[in-house]
């Protein structure tokens, strides 16, 4: 996940894709990066953007079985966030490490 939260409904499309291959016993993993560590930031407010409240749909990811959930450390400090800035438990990792992370899926998909 690299593009911001409220960036018209490109968020909403992700999770939707990302909930239903979790629906279909999918192992589905997370990763956060660039502007997408904005997505995780606590107290949004994405009704004043006419947007659904996606943080709602992060709550429900542990129902989908959907538990590793990543963020590259650079994104975050670049942005001037911390892991207590976040509305999600995440692992960190650090950008070297990221193309060792995506190899352990079978499919990537980025956006």
């Amino acid at each position: 996940m690299r593009t911001s939260p409220h960036n018209g409904v490109q968020l909403q499309e992700k999770l939707d894709v990302i909930l239903t291959a979790a629906a279909f016993d999918q192992h589905v993993s997370l990763l956060f990066l660039d502007d997408g560590v904005f997505q995780l930031k606590k107290e949004q407010k994405a009704e004043k953007y006419g947007l659904k409240d996606t943080q709602s749909i992060f709550n429900v990811l542990e129902i989908y079985d959907i538990h590793d959930l990543y963020v590259e450390t650079e994104s975050l400090l670049e942005r001037g966030f911390q892991t207590t800035n976040l509305s999600l438990s995440v692992e960190v990792c650090y950008r070297k490490d990221v193309n060792e992370l995506m190899k352990q899926h079978d499919l990537v998909l980025s956006g």
